[in-house]
């Protein structure tokens, strides 16, 4: 179970913010705290107020241990002008609910338990828990890449419901979806077009924001060869960041041999131009940049696989792998050096 979503009074570890200390910026206190939201790049705290949680107008940066504010602007998420313009018009049910908890009722309001419990991914499990079989209950290694990669993209994922409002209401969710079907027929991406740039994406359909993942995952070739998210990813096990199957280069490289056409046809330092085991020659950093915000200046990884030219940042300003490193040089600097590099089309890196 992902442990996102946990009560402070029963859990006080779970507690990241600076609580003890006067901060401007922070206007509560724990006591007025229900629930605590995130751990690794964020902790938002949400409080009770009737039969419905809010989020409160502070959120705690877990890697630069400070208070910064949190409020949904104008122009943001899609549902924002439906809602009222402070936290406290904003109920956590239509917004958040459904992907932190399982089974949200939205008449009821009331959950089967909250976090991602284990019929988040393999729908209803009465049934097999009185009689276990491989029959009464869904495993999404045995479906089909779409509806596999559904069972993570009803979450990874920024869209819509097809049905909208739903009994009034705007849910940033995709109601009624369940392990097994096709999100599709519940739920529809966000729109991004190419040259634009929002909230959303970038002008070359790369994701802005975190929570887009499956959006950009869409995109790529791997998901067009019927790679699954858990191909990479073990949920089920905490052992490597981000839930990965292996460590760094170890996962790609697994699949990307020099068997495989789509494998380094030498070692992979000749295919990066750096240093064996230097972070320049993992490869996530070119094929997988930190550039999708999660709160304020932390980013968090793309996922379209797309090495980001230089060129494109001088086209239409999207952040490229290459200065992000070299911070120090331009990309006029970055162009002309992978110009030197004459293992990479030319004309693949100019564009």
């Amino acid at each position: 179970m992902a442990n996102v979503v946990r009560d402070p009074k029963e859990h006080p570890e779970s507690v990241l913010g600076d609580f003890v200390h006067e901060d401007p910026v922070r206007t509560f206190g724990l006591d007025e705290v229900a629930f605590v939201y995130g751990s690794r790049w964020k902790q938002r705290y949400f409080t009770k107020r009737g039969d419905d949680y809010f989020p409160l107008p502070a959120q705690w940066d877990v890697k630069k241990r400070r208070w910064l504010p949190y409020h949904v602007e104008a122009g943001a998420d899609w549902w924002v002008p439906f809602y009222g313009p402070t936290t406290f018009d904003r109920p956590t049910g239509p917004t958040c609910d459904g992907c932190h908890s399982v089974n949200y009722n939205i008449e009821t309001k009331q959950v089967t338990e909250w976090n991602v419990g284990c019929e988040k991914c393999h729908g209803p499990g009465s049934a097999h828990a009185e009689h276990p079989t491989k029959k009464n209950i869904v495993n999404p290694e045995t479906l089909d890449y779409v509806r596999g990669n559904d069972t993570c993209m009803q979450c990874h994922s920024q869209g819509r419901p097809l049905s909208d409002p739903i009994a009034g209401k705007h849910y940033d969710w995709p109601v009624g979806f369940l392990p097994g079907e096709r999100l599709a027929d519940y739920w529809r991406l966000e729109e991004i077009k190419p040259g634009n740039a929002n909230f959303y994406q970038y002008p070359d359909l790369t994701a802005h924001k975190n929570r887009m993942q499956g959006n950009d995952f869409i995109q790529s070739n791997m998901y067009h060869r019927e790679l699954r998210c858990f191909d990479c990813h073990q949920v089920h096990s905490n052992t490597n960041a981000s839930n990965l199957i292996l460590p760094g280069n170890a996962l790609c490289l697994s699949c990307h041999t020099k068997q495989n056409p789509a494998g380094l046809r030498g070692t992979v330092s000749e295919h990066t131009h750096h240093p064996e085991g230097s972070s320049g020659s993992q490869c996530v950093a070119c094929h997988m940049p930190k550039i999708e915000q999660t709160v304020k200046d932390n980013f968090v990884s793309a996922h379209t696989f797309r090495f980001i030219t230089p060129a494109e940042t001088e086209q239409s300003g999207i952040p490229n792998p290459c200065t992000m490193c070299h911070a120090n040089k331009s990309t006029h600097w970055a162009n002309e050096e992978l110009k030197k590099w004459s293992n990479v089309s030319p004309w693949r890196v100019a564009r």
